[in-house]
C-alpha cells in the first residue's frame, strides 16, 4: 500500500493548484469550511470526526485523508479516531473497513 502521508501531501499540493486556477472557488470553499468547522453546539473535533465518518462511508481518498489529518489537528486521538471507524464499520460493514484501512496505515505511519 502507498504512503498515506505521500498520497497526504500530494493531497494538498493539487488543493494549492485548484486555488490557483479556480481562485474564487477555492477562496469560498475555505470560506466555507472555516465557518462550519468552528467551534459551535458541536466541538470542532466532534466535526471533523463526523466528517471522517461521511469520507469513509463515501470512499473519498482525498476526504479520508484530510479529515483524519483535520480531526488530529483539532486535537482528536488514535483512540476516538478508531471508534469512530467502528461506528463507519457498524453501519457499513465491510465497505466501510476497507477504506479505513487507510486511516489505520496513516495514523501508524505518524507514529
Amino acid at each position: 500500500m502507498e504512503s498515506q502521508l505521500e498520497l497526504n501531501e500530494e493531497r494538498i499540493r493539487l488543493f494549492e493548484r485548484f486555488k490557483q486556477v479556480l481562485p474564487e472557488v477555492g477562496t469560498a470553499e475555505l470560506d466555507l469550511l472555516s465557518h462550519i468547522y468552528k467551534d459551535g453546539v458541536l466541538s470542532r473535533k466532534m466535526k471533523f470526526l463526523l466528517a471522517l465518518a461521511v469520507a469513509l462511508g463515501t470512499g473519498c481518498t482525498m476526504c479520508v485523508l484530510a479529515q483524519t489529518m483535520s480531526a488530529l489537528d483539532a486535537g482528536a486521538t488514535r483512540e476516538e479516531i478508531l471508534e469512530t471507524i467502528s461506528v463507519v464499520v457498524a453501519m457499513r460493514g465491510t465497505t466501510g473497513s476497507a477504506e479505513s484501512l487507510r486511516v489505520i496505515k496513516l495514523l501508524d505511519e505518524l507514529e
